[in-house]
């Protein structure tokens, strides 16, 4: 029945699916180094006393209390008057992860908030607007100090597997509700206890409690705050950490899935204006004083996907916001579903932010939605999203409908632009006394080696004419302290009025960006090798739009020894085409660079900016980037350094080079920075190829930063280890799906043949014929497609992409064939093995008998 094609085409599968299998999990189950920190702690839980009604015995609320001396728990809980916060577990969870948060909470409450440089740049999007601004700080106003403490409480529920039932999602969501009643009231007991013990000061009563939810734990705080008999405006502000909240990670039971869709319609429908039927409002939505915050663990986190996490299309932009580690400030990492809870760097930066929410003035959270949702913007979410946007124009600084001519005075005195970013900290300042004499650069490229104190002067109309309208800056200097950028409509234009009402200070778009390990310096006061960037700026032609002149500005530094100082400062601008840096790498190329790497070389005074755009998502085929510096204009370049072997010539390149950066960019996983770039596997967290997906989420674009005084010669290939892991990670459920329609398609040939009354095949056989084209599988593929293509054109939506969907679902489907022909081979081999074994016995014991039945005839 089956041929010698047949034969080998199921051969070739099986081996095939094998071999993807055996790599794809070896890259699933390789250690994986994040980068945290492990935080410290000494915990001690105190029990919250519940009433009887709630059967004490199944759950249990605790207080965490941080501190290696013994307390008596009753005068503990006596002294409350911190701000409440409840820690919900998630499936299978402790109480006790609550450890990290709250101890780094203790700390960061007696050691202050952090500098205010980390939140210089600006964070939020225009349709996040409205927000109170201090030019002071970059932005909306941190406090100096915090007023008041967390006092973290915990729910005990037991372990238990809430990703599993919706039954029990719906039992912690009300035992949430109860607790976060029993912890208000606790607030009022102990205050009530101080006042009957005539203590001075009873402190104010929180009136909200702050929900942080892990995993499942984030799905039943939102799922709270919408049950029916939580008191209202108890809860406002709500954080999870790598929760899902599209759906269930794995949906086995219906009652799970529906307890999600009437959870999150509930959410929708909460920040809906109520009308009546004649159009007149009735009240506000009754969300309307609630926000929610996602934080994904990014790439690492096997059990929940980004694109779950996410909070687009159940909480509206100005009372949501989701937040990638990878791109969050002072983190840049991603981290497994667990380390998300005791990763040192992202729980000091979460703590930071819940105590930032407190008003000094009322010892409560801010009531104000917009200004809370603010807080978390500009201490979690890296500008790099909102400022330096390199899948689109970069946004104007400009009124939208105003543009600006050298000869336009009144733009320059009090227009929009001036309020469009923030300035510097009153606190620093720079007179002109201060920088020695200006230097004026004739070159697209601007280099600065040291803190000379000198300011640079950048003719926008010379050196950014024609096509290079785009300029660009890297630098380790710190922004407003360090270095200084302004925009001048005409320098030595005289002019009666102040400075700051005719220049615009761009120095808030410095982008803070992660670095790799700072050189060490040899000697004191010699030359180091050239430092990672910490910071990067883009200008697009709008911004520069009305300006003349670009200056950059250096803070002086003394010198060592009468020595220039060392080179451990830099920066780098440069006028540059972005045509010119733009390489787009179809699927086709980047397939056949498995067996053949694709080179790139970038010979000396290149962009600094290059942007690379892959036809295909980098959560589905991570690709392996090489860069070798090949010359830096001390030598002829052209060959590799390492083959070159010249060692005092690498180490010159070094001095004169910055690490490259890479910036990698996806729709669903977001922002990923990979600093000091020579070779590395680059990966995101995407789950492109779905029928819901749109056409954005097979394109990632990485933008590469190069030192423009270096050649380099780069390979790109697909690391075809990793993107086996990604394929067996993301699609194993659809392989197993897949499965059950193979069987199905074998019992139809099954069937085929006994309706015809001719011998009916093997199950094995049966598999092996679906092979055969044409495929039952054609019809299965071609009817979703046909139906997502008719709703797609019916609710105005974009259109799947059809290409990737329809490739991935073939490869699936013959996966899932060969899987179900190993799993029949396994299934024969077993069976034949225990019929051995049972003949072997049989024979032996039907053998043995004889010879007793002999042995017993003889004797008589």
């Amino acid at each position: 029945m089956l041929g010698v094609r047949d034969k080998c085409r199921v051969a070739v599968l099986v081996a095939s699916t094998i071999f993807i299998g055996l790599v794809g999990l070896y890259s699933l189950i390789k250690p994986v180094s994040n980068g945290c920190i492990m935080t410290y702690m000494y915990p001690t839980y105190v029990p919250i006393s519940m009433p009887e009604s709630l059967s004490p015995g199944k759950y249990g609320l605790y207080l965490y209390h941080e501190g290696w001396k013994k307390i008596d728990f009753a005068e503990h809980i006596k002294k409350l008057s911190g701000v409440p916060v409840l820690f919900i577990p998630g499936n299978g969870g402790s109480y006790k992860q609550v450890r990290s948060l709250a101890a780094e909470s203790d700390r960061a409450y007696q050691g202050g908030p952090l500098e205010r440089s980390y939140y210089q740049e600006a964070s939020l999007t225009p349709e996040e607007g409205g927000l109170e601004m201090d030019s002071g700080s970059g932005g909306i106003k941190l406090p100096n100090r915090y007023s008041r403490r967390l006092d973290w409480f915990a729910v005990d529920l037991e372990g238990e597997h809430s990703a599993m039932d919706g039954q029990i999602l719906q039992e912690h969501t009300e035992y949430v509700v109860h607790a976060i009643h029993r912890i208000l009231d606790q607030y009022k007991e102990s205050r009530d206890t101080q006042a009957r013990e005539g203590a001075a000061s009873v402190g104010i009563l929180p009136t909200s409690v702050i929900l942080v939810g892990h995993s499942m734990g984030g799905f039943v705080a939102r799922a709270a705050v919408v049950h029916p008999r939580l008191r209202m405006s108890v809860v406002e502000t709500v954080l999870t950490l790598s929760s899902p909240h599209q759906s269930p990670p794995l949906a086995f039971q219906p009652s799970l899935g529906h307890y999600y869709v009437r959870v999150n319609d509930e959410w929708r429908r909460g920040f809906q204006v109520q009308t009546t039927r004649t159009g007149h409002h009735v009240s506000a939505p009754t969300l309307s004083h609630v926000i929610a915050v996602s934080i994904t663990g990014g790439v690492n986190d096997y059990q929940v996907r980004t694109k779950l996490e996410s909070l687009e299309g159940i909480v509206p932009p100005r009372h949501g916001l989701t937040v990638s580690t990878t791109a969050m400030k002072n983190v840049w990492l991603s981290m497994e579903h667990q380390a998300i809870l005791w990763c040192n760097q992202l729980v000091v930066q979460v703590s930071h932010t819940l105590l930032s929410l407190v008003d000094s003035k009322t010892g409560q959270t801010y009531p104000d939605t917009q200004k809370r949702l603010a807080i978390f913007a500009k201490m979690l979410r890296s500008g790099a999203i909102q400022n330096f946007d390199w899948m689109k124009q970069t946004q104007s600084l400009q009124h939208p409908g105003h543009s600006l001519t050298d000869d336009d005075e009144s733009g320059l005195t009090a227009g929009p632009q001036l309020k469009a970013l923030p300035t510097c900290p009153s606190s620093i300042i720079w007179s002109n006394d201060i920088l020695e004499r200006d230097l004026y650069i004739e070159m697209t490229t601007v280099t600065v080696l040291a803190m000379d104190g000198r300011r640079r002067w950048l003719d926008i109309q010379k050196l950014g004419s024609g096509e290079k309208s785009q300029f660009i800056l890297v630098t380790n200097l710190a922004p407003c302290s360090g270095v200084r950028l302004h925009l001048w409509p005409e320098k030595g234009k005289s002019d009666s009025k102040p400075v700051n009402k005719r220049v615009l200070e761009v120095t808030t778009k410095l982008v803070h960006i992660p670095s790799g390990p700072t050189p060490t310096q040899i000697e004191p006061g010699s030359q180091t090798e050239q430092p990672p960037p910490t910071s990067v700026l883009l200008l697009g032609p709008d911004d520069m739009l009305g300006f003349r002149f670009l200056t950059i500005s250096v803070a002086p530094r003394p010198s060592v020894s009468g020595r220039p100082p060392p080179a451990a400062s830099m920066a780098v601008g440069q006028f540059f085409n972005p045509k010119e840096g733009k390489y787009d790498l179809s699927p086709i190329t980047m397939l056949s660079s498995m067996y053949s790497e694709k080179a790139i070389f970038f010979k000396e005074d290149h962009p600094l900016a290059f942007n690379l755009s892959f036809g295909f998502s980098l959560g589905l085929l991570p690709i392996t980037l090489s860069l070798t510096t090949a010359g830096c204009g001390i030598k002829q370049s052209g060959l590799p350094l390492e083959e070159a072997g010249d060692a005092e010539h690498s180490r010159l390149c070094r001095l004169r080079c910055f690490p490259p950066v890479a910036l990698a960019w996806d729709t669903i996983s977001g922002l990923h920075v990979i600093p000091n770039l020579f070779t590395e596997t680059i990966l995101v967290d995407s789950s492109p190829s779905l029928l819901g997906s749109t056409p954005d989420t097979d394109r990632t674009t990485v933008l590469l930063l190069v030192d423009p005084h270096c050649a380099y010669k780069s390979s790109i290939s697909v690391s075809f280890t990793d993107a086996a892991g990604r394929f067996v990670l993301l699609y194993s459920s659809m392989i197993i799906a897949f499965s059950f329609a193979v069987i199905f398609f074998a019992l139809r040939h099954q069937a085929f043949f006994w309706d015809r009354d001719l011998p009916i095949p093997p199950m094995l056989t049966a598999v092996q014929l679906n092979l055969r084209m044409p495929s039952p599988f054609l019809l299965l593929v071609a009817v979703p497609i046909l139906v997502s293509l008719l709703l797609s054109f019916l609710v105005v939506q974009s259109v799947p992409p059809l290409a990737s969907f329809t490739v991935i679902s073939t490869i699936c489907y013959l996966l899932s064939n060969s899987v179900m022909i190993i799993v029949t081979w396994i299934s024969q081999l077993l069976f034949y093995m225990v019929a051995s074994v049972h003949v072997f016995i049989s024979k032996r014991f039907v053998c043995s008998l004889a010879v007793f039945s002999t042995s017993q005839q003889t004797q008589f």
